[in-house]
């Protein structure tokens, strides 16, 4: 996702000025190291549901003051640095964005990803 276009695309809408006054961004990459025990990570090996993530942003969509939320997830085998998942936030006011972006980030990554760290 290339985030200054996809902000530029949003920012093109008609009713953008009307509903939105936050956009908040999620870039997650590919650590070189393990969260479990800080042993060196050489590659990452991801496998997404996009089925649950497209049931996930429906859901939080209909929270108040949300006019967009946008998700790029990748599968595949990643190196240390590489994009894995984007998601963008934009609604009306930050009391409403900053928990939908915490959430929505927190159950991706619980209930949609799946991912082994190949450690060495």
């Amino acid at each position: 996702m290339d985030i200054s276009k996809t902000i530029a695309a949003l920012k093109q809408r008609p009713d953008f000025t009307e509903n939105v006054g936050m956009i908040l961004i999620h870039n997650g990459t590919v650590r070189s190291w393990s969260r479990v025990d800080h042993r060196r990570v050489t590659a990452l090996d991801i496998e997404v549901d996009q089925d649950k993530i497209s049931e996930l942003r429906r859901e939080y969509l209909d929270r108040p003051g949300i006019y967009e939320i946008l998700v790029e997830a990748h599968s595949g085998h990643f190196a240390p640095g590489d994009d894995l998942l984007f998601i963008v936030v934009a609604g009306d006011l930050r009391e409403n964005i900053k928990p939908v972006l915490a959430e929505l980030l927190d159950r991706i990554k619980a209930e949609a990803v799946r991912k082994n760290e190949v450690v060495g």
